[in-house]
């Protein structure tokens, strides 16, 4: 018999870690994943997430949701744009259990580290709305700077749509499984404009913005067609080539003021209370560490 006594409490902790990522890895299942393109690398998992992990992440976006920003080219400050015209919110990865059980998921499956991606960001899109073509690797220095470029990104579907609202790849190549994915009768007109996705609800979307060697895929543009009939629902997790969690500030360090800050972010304060978790032109903000707003 083992006497775990005789262990050191690093080595217990580091053991209790392997087993947690050996547990989920044994629910990722690799039939239920089919090819989308290689180029870029796209793939689809089919019932990725539950129906009640669906309804949950809605639950918890409903009454959070805002307009969509973009991220401008040269500023890297987020702005509103007709380019994404939906509404949204960000969940942070210690919000509950349900949410870590996904982060983890998406980490088993990517072979991405958790620490590398940013929050889950809840998406709704209602008729009408959409988000233009447009790449997921920056352009502008100011977001490169924290954890580099976006290498990857998962794009979950939370509900079914009626007509419309398909993740279209513009400059895909053909591959052979693309009728494995969508059958083009059931695609709107935007859908047809190149490999395209169809939602539905607990499939998830895995593509590349980078080829293997870091360098940014063009081939990875895609646009979030126009909801005809219906509305939806998608959660994105994207996901960087570095630590999306180290957060320094201009002196080279970031640090909470008050030792409840985390807590106080994990419950949504960072956007409930914005003006003392992270500041304004008065206050000079005394959560910026767990609010990642360094």
């Amino acid at each position: 018999m083992i006497k775990y006594s005789n262990f050191s409490p690093f080595l217990l902790l580091w053991i209790a870690s392997i087993v947690q990522k050996c547990l989920c890895s044994s629910i990722i299942n690799p039939s239920k994943v089919k090819t989308v393109s290689w180029k870029p690398r796209a793939f689809v998992y089919e019932g990725f997430l539950t129906k009640d992990e669906c309804n949950h992440l809605i639950s918890l976006a409903k009454s959070e949701l805002k307009r969509s920003a973009v991220a401008d080219n040269e500023s890297g400050k987020s702005t509103l744009s007709e380019v994404r015209t939906s509404s949204g919110m960000f969940i942070p990865k210690s919000k509950d259990p349900i949410v870590d059980g996904i982060e983890e998921k998406i980490a088993a499956w990517t072979f991405l580290r958790k620490e590398n991606g940013e929050d889950i960001q809840v998406l709704r899109y209602e008729p009408g709305q959409k988000y233009d073509p447009h790449h997921d690797y920056f352009v502008d220095k100011v977001n490169l700077a924290r954890g580099g470029h976006r290498i990857a990104t998962s794009l979950m579907y939370l509900s079914d749509v009626e007509k419309g609202g398909e993740t279209v790849f513009l400059s895909a190549e053909e591959t052979s499984h693309r009728r494995s994915v969508s059958v083009d009768e059931d695609l709107s007109e935007c859908g047809r404009k190149g490999i395209a996705v169809k939602p539905r609800k607990g499939d998830a979307l895995l593509f590349f913005s980078l080829y293997p060697d870091a360098v940014p895929d063009p081939t990875s543009l895609h646009a979030g067609c126009p909801v005809i009939e219906g509305e939806k629902w998608s959660a994105t997790k994207w996901i960087h080539v570095d630590s999306f969690d180290k957060v320094v500030g201009s002196n080279g360090t970031c640090t909470d003021a008050n030792e409840n800050c985390e807590r106080w972010a994990s419950l949504g304060e960072c956007t409930k209370n914005l003006e003392y978790m992270v500041g304004s032109s008065d206050l000079p903000g005394y959560c910026r560490k767990s609010c990642k707003a360094c």
